[in-house]
């Protein structure tokens, strides 16, 4: 099936970008009724509606929105991958700016990015550090860094790392004399270290899970930072409670400065992921730089 549907799963990407019969066929080069039975075709061999329609507009359905986040970047990998078949990756060149949190960047975008400037000299590569959700197209960026429940549909998302789980640690030195917490309720009764959100000015929720439940916690404590790193430095300084990603802390758990609770009630989050718009073309040093980047699971 999937051989025949090749050219029809372009046409429905074509269509979903534009929102517009008219715009994705003249896109397309094809007339509009031809465009129209291609796509209904489709959604017949299918046996799942795609879009819904009205007189004056089409838009995806649920079922479409689905689709479209599965095949799209596959396509887009494709195309990207061509493109590097045609050109001389050592001559690459060119400027690639990036929107990332101090968190992303020390983590995972930092790691790869230093061996890659070794590799293609003549690419610079910008990376302004932010803790907020930022408008990528607005400011100019070639792409921005969230995690992946946070990636506007309109973007193409690849994943830069795996799923990233949030864990409750403290030092045994805080810990001591003190009752550990047993339910996330618990930590009311203890100095927890905030992080405020730069976008809203609020600070963030803690959240748990726990048999499919999920639930937030708004804490209270001494400090609060607007930076992780600055909220690990106070809970290393024995100065209460502190809720980050396991790639920050598990060195330091591993290693018994630090210590978990709650374990069982840790949320998995989707991991981080570069994204950028659909509708651009991009460079060759972009291209390459996205492959640096793209994690690919073990499994």
């Amino acid at each position: 099936m999937l051989k025949e549907n090749i050219n029809e799963f372009l046409l429905f990407i074509a269509l979903a970008q534009e929102g517009s019969f008219t715009k994705a066929a003249a896109k397309l080069g094809m007339s509009q009724s031809a465009l129209s039975h291609a796509i209904k075709a489709l959604e017949e061999r299918i046996k799942l509606r795609l879009f819904n329609r009205t007189t004056r507009s089409v838009s995806l359905s649920d079922a479409g929105e689905r689709l479209l986040t599965i095949i799209e970047p596959r396509f887009t990998e494709i195309e990207d991958e061509l493109q590097l078949l045609k050109e001389d990756y050592h001559k690459a060149a060119g400027n690639i700016r990036l929107s990332s949190s101090d968190y992303a960047t020390q983590y995972i975008i930092w790691p790869v990015v230093k061996q890659f400037a070794k590799e293609y000299p003549d690419i610079k590569v910008e990376i302004n550090v932010e803790n907020k959700l930022t408008d990528i197209v607005t400011e100019r960026y070639d792409a921005g860094v969230r995690f992946g429940d946070q990636v506007a549909k309109d973007m193409i998302a690849v994943r830069i790392s795996p799923d990233i789980r949030f864990l409750i640690v403290c030092t045994s030195a805080y810990l001591e004399g003190k009752s550990e917490p047993l339910i996330p309720d618990d930590l009311l009764k203890h100095q927890c270290i905030n992080m405020r959100l730069n976008s809203n000015g609020g600070m963030y929720a803690w959240e748990f899970e726990r048999d499919g439940k999920n639930s937030r916690l708004r804490v209270n404590g001494q400090f609060a930072f607007n930076s992780p790193n600055q909220v690990l430095d106070a809970t290393l300084d024995n100065f209460g409670f502190a809720y980050l990603p396991d790639t920050m802390v598990n060195k330091y758990l591993e290693a018994g400065q630090l210590v978990s609770v709650l374990k069982e009630w840790s949320p998995l989050t989707p991991g981080l992921h570069l994204y950028y718009p659909s509708r651009r073309q991009h460079k060759l040093a972009f291209m390459l730089l996205l492959k640096a980047l793209h994690y690919k699971s073990s499994l």
